[in-house]
């Protein structure tokens, strides 16, 4: 049985260094998500992307929007 397609949100990254910076941030801060490989409808910078659910986004969105960490870009898909 196919899995049903729900809202994620995409945190892109100029270089997999900012990638693997925010992925170790959170972990470190139990921020839900995980690192996967850009989804071919975005086309950013170092092909590595941060992914959580959009309803567990929270977290992962202050820390976009507080500059404590870079990032490319936010982005809400269908995955």
């Amino acid at each position: 049985m196919p899995r049903e397609k729900t809202f994620r949100r995409i945190i892109t990254f100029h270089t997999t260094t900012e990638a693997v910076a925010f992925e170790k941030y959170c972990l470190e801060k139990s921020i839900p998500g995980r690192l996967i490989p850009l989804p071919g409808e975005i086309s950013a910078g170092c092909g590595m992307c941060w992914m959580v659910p959009l309803e567990n986004s929270g977290d992962a969105d202050r820390l976009a929007d507080s500059g404590e960490l870079r990032h490319e870009g936010v982005f809400t898909l269908l995955m």
